[in-house]
């Protein structure tokens, strides 16, 4: 019996050590697996994640789709007395649709531009750059020579970004496998690029000159974007002179724009950079322009306070005049004019920038003061069409304006007919994929030395976000890599008080430094020595230089200073930025690099297969602001707070409220339109 018993450890510790084994192969097996995977999907150190990235942006919406499932089978458990639901059973429909969608990705990848042999050698290459610094790159002068370009007039300084001409190479054998000309050379064509919408991208025609033809669907647009700007021209020369007056005969001085989005970015940006440029100054004397964009009521009494509304016009921008905020703000203003001036003071008062001549005529303006636009331009690109003429011409005049369309209308032949090698735009979308695909550099800081430019930032991040903030290419396959930028800037040196720090110490954010060889306005003082506007430029210079070289350990260890103080003083410097040097910031100039930055964009969205002229992200959170409208508006007649059965979750149900709660009721006997200034002397409705 014994001997059976030591027969039967022995057999068991055997059978053990063979479990041990076969364990032991399957995870040696399961780990070469992975390993090939990996290998497959080309996961590498250098994408800094951005696969997995992806894969998380496409199991977010099964999250999503789930946790309603979930919670409407326990709030249905909870109708029906179960106070103990059992867990609904999605764990394997989840890990199908997974499965599913690795699928799509893994699709994706075999055609998306990060399969081809360009992409892979810019992956490559991203290790070799790894082991350079700045430093050294700097000290080779045929490197810097390479990579600055000078081009009409505009003199770009690329080489403090961490790049090499084989850098450049790479990046333009990227450019032929994505098809950037053919894509550039489609844009112009007017093939309808933007799929999604069925549209062509065309806002180069805006600013095109009378002899060029653009066409749409073989029609030559040219002739109809002139026949609008001559009669902005002449309209605007009307009102600048003042054969065009108000209802009491007054002429109009004040013009309050009113639009929001690419209505209101684009031509503030222009208008704030042309506010101080002597002879737009010269042209604008004893007028004022003022923009109302947001729907917040300060912003209405901000635009109107101090304003004649004898002496005031307001130029309504919105292509189907139904924009929610644009048409509230609109009605607010009518109210405004009306309830001085007299129903029907709308027609000396308000003109429209729309294509919905119905709906322009049933607000009160006169059709004939209406200035069209056209489908095949998006609102971020629109500040060359009426959006921005209209007003804008209002202010400074038409001659002054036709020299900012000939300046961007420069630039548009440049980056059609330039090589890539040495055409702006193509360079600046190149390296900007460069640092946000390849060295994982998701943000970019638009820094202008120049308080004129202080409005360029927030347009551009417009025009960036809102073009190529997508998840999907232009099939809808769900991207591979990190797409899109986050942009944001302030002007020097007041941002160098605000987020340098950040930029020299924390996260590395390439930037654009953008200075101006004369200033509108040059000040000096006798005493001292440099005037204003040199410090600002010694700043532009110092801020790029530091960036790049940093402080070492040892160069303050020469400095005497503290052991204890060094890791906070030191500087790792290798921190990526473009110079971007402007003869003087003019209209024409303003132009330039409004140009120059919107084909930026293309290039990025072109390279990334993405459609960059379609904005899908906007929608819902439009759609469910009407909802909440409606909740309130019943709030509000019904003398009620919102309850469970109003459909919102929870937490929304409880913000309703407090917000509710948290506002006093002005009652009237009779209704009345109330306005700013009489709202600031109450509590806040």
């Amino acid at each position: 019996m014994q001997n059976l018993v030591q027969v039967c450890c022995l057999l068991h510790s055997k059978l053990w050590l063979v479990c041990c084994l076969v364990a032991a192969a399957s995870v040696v097996a399961l780990r070469h697996t992975m390993q090939s995977l990996s290998s497959k999907l080309g996961q590498r150190q250098a994408v800094r994640g951005a696969h997995v990235a992806a894969r998380q942006r496409t199991l977010l919406p099964i999250v999503q789709a789930t946790a309603p499932q979930q919670a409407a089978g326990s709030k249905q458990a909870s109708e029906n007395g179960n106070s103990n639901p059992a867990p609904i059973p999605v764990t394997r429909d989840v890990s199908v649709n997974v499965s599913r969608s690795l699928s799509s990705m893994d699709k994706a990848m075999e055609t998306s531009i990060a399969s081809t042999d360009a992409w892979r050698a810019l992956q490559e290459h991203v290790a070799e750059i790894e082991n350079t610094h700045l430093k050294d790159l700097l000290a080779d002068q045929a490197r810097c020579e390479a990579l600055t370009k000078e081009d009409l007039g505009l003199y770009i300084d690329f080489s403090r970004q961490r790049a090499t001409q084989d850098t450049i190479k790479k990046l333009m054998d990227l450019a032929r496998a994505a098809n950037l000309k053919e894509k550039i050379d489609a844009m112009y064509a007017g093939d309808h690029i933007n799929s999604t919408e069925d549209r062509a991208v065309l806002h180069v025609a805006t600013r095109a000159r009378r002899d060029q033809v653009i066409c749409d669907e073989g029609k030559n647009q040219v002739p109809e974007v002139w026949a609008v700007l001559d009669r902005i021209k002449s309209f605007s020369e009307k009102v600048r002179s003042g054969e065009w007056k108000g209802a009491t005969g007054k002429p109009i001085k004040n013009i309050v724009a009113i639009g929001i989005g690419g209505s209101f970015l684009g031509p503030l940006f222009v208008h704030t950079a042309l506010r101080t440029e002597p002879h737009a100054m010269m042209q604008s004397r004893g007028r004022t322009l003022r923009f109302l964009a947001n729907v917040d009521p300060i912003d209405v009494a901000r635009a109107l306070n101090g304003l004649d509304p004898e002496e005031t016009m307001a130029v309504v921008i919105s292509k189907t005049f139904t924009t929610a905020e644009t048409m509230l703000n609109a009605r607010t203003v009518r109210s405004w004019l009306t309830s001085q001036l007299g129903e029907g003071a709308v027609a000396q008062h308000m003109v429209a920038v729309s294509t919905n001549l119905k709906l322009v005529k049933e607000f009160g303006i006169d059709p004939e003061n209406a200035f069209g636009f056209w489908d095949w331009v998006g609102g971020r690109y629109s500040v060359c069409s009426a959006v921005g003429i209209l007003p804008l011409g209002l202010q400074y005049g038409f001659e002054v304006m036709e020299q900012f369309l000939a300046g961007a209308n420069a630039m548009d032949d440049h980056f059609r007919e330039t090589p890539l090698e040495s055409n702006l735009p193509v360079l600046m979308g190149l390296l900007s994929v460069w640092n946000i695909s390849f060295m994982g550099y998701p943000a970019r800081a638009i820094l202008p030395y120049c308080q004129a430019l202080s409005k360029l930032a927030p347009h551009i991040q417009q025009v960036s976000m809102e073009s190529n903030g997508k998840g999907v290419d232009i099939s809808g396959n769900v991207l591979p890599f990190e797409a899109g930028e986050i942009d944001f800037g302030e002007p020097g040196t007041n941002g160098q008080h605000s987020f340098y720090q950040l930029i020299h110490q924390g996260r590395v954010v390439p930037c654009d430094f953008i200075g101006i060889v004369r200033s509108q306005q040059s000040v000096y003082l006798k005493d001292e020595i440099v005037s204003n506007h040199d410090e600002l430029m010694c700043n532009f210079f110092a801020q790029a230089d530091a960036l790049a070289y940093g402080k070492s350990r040892e160069e303050l260890r020469s400095q005497n200073v503290p052991d204890y103080l060094i890791p906070h003083r030191s500087f790792t410097g290798n921190r990526p930025s473009t110079s971007l040097l402007l003869p003087e910031l003019s209209a024409y100039t303003v132009g330039q690099v409004l140009a120059l930055y919107e084909h930026q964009v293309a290039v990025q969205g072109f390279v990334w297969n993405i459609n960059s002229f379609d904005q899908w992200g906007v929608e819902l959170g439009k759609v469910l602001a009407s909802r909440v409208r409606t909740m309130i508006n019943q709030s509000r007649n019904k003398h009620r707070f919102v309850n469970n059965s109003d459909g919102f979750n929870y937490s929304t149900t409880r913000l309703l409220n407090k917000y509710l709660q948290g506002k006093t009721q002005l009652l009237y006997p009779e209704p009345r339109d109330v306005f700013p200034a009489e709202l600031l002397e109450h509590n806040p409705l």
